[in-house]
C-alpha cells in the first residue's frame, strides 16, 4: 500500500446544496487526513488545465460552464491509497446508478450535477493539485489519530 494524495472538489451544485461539511465529515469519518482546503471560483483557464484531455470533446463547453458557474471546495486528502478509497466513497459518476452510502448515492440523482470530484489516478492528482494549490498551501501535519487510523505498514 501506499501513502497518497488525491484532489477533491465539492462541485458548485454541491456548495449550493449546502453540503460542503457533510461531504468532509465523509471523508474526515473514513480516517482521511485533509492536509489544504480552500473556496475558490474556478475560471475558464483553470477548467482548461484541469480538463485538458476534455477540451476538444463537444461536451466541454457545458462542463466548463457548469465547473465556473459558482464557488467550489478544493480539497487535498492524503491516506492510504487514498485515490481509490475518495473513488468509493464517492459513488459511481450517475448518482441514480451509484450505491447507497456512497455519497453520491446518498446525496446525488444527476450524472452531470453529480456534487464531487476526485482525482483518477496518482498522476492525474499531481496534475490537479498543482492547478488549484500551491506548495505553500499544503499542510502535511502528522495527526495524533494517524496511529489509530491506519497500521506504520500500510502508508
Amino acid at each position: 500500500m501506499a501513502l497518497e494524495r488525491t484532489l477533491i472538489l465539492v462541485k458548485p451544485d454541491g456548495v449550493q446544496r449546502r453540503l460542503i461539511g457533510r461531504i468532509v465529515s465523509r471523508i474526515e469519518d473514513k480516517g482521511l487526513q485533509i492536509v489544504a482546503m480552500k473556496m475558490l471560483q474556478i475560471t475558464p483557464e483553470m477548467s482548461r488545465q484541469h480538463y485538458a484531455e476534455h477540451v476538444s470533446k463537444p461536451f466541454y463547453p457545458e462542463l466548463e460552464g457548469f465547473i465556473t458557474s459558482g464557488p467550489v471546495v478544493a480539497l487535498i486528502i492524503e491516506g492510504p491509497e487514498a485515490v481509490s478509497v475518495m473513488r468509493t466513497l464517492m459513488g459511481a459518476t450517475n448518482g441514480r446508478a451509484s450505491a447507497p452510502g456512497t455519497i453520491r448515492g446518498d446525496y446525488g440523482a444527476s450524472r452531470q450535477m453529480n456534487l464531487i470530484h476526485g482525482s483518477d489516478g496518482v498522476d492525474s492528482a499531481k496534475k490537479e493539485i498543482a492547478v488549484y494549490f500551491k506548495d505553500s498551501e499544503i499542510f502535511a501535519t502528522p495527526l495524533c489519530i494517524t496511529p489509530w487510523s491506519w497500521a506504520p505498514e500500510e502508508a
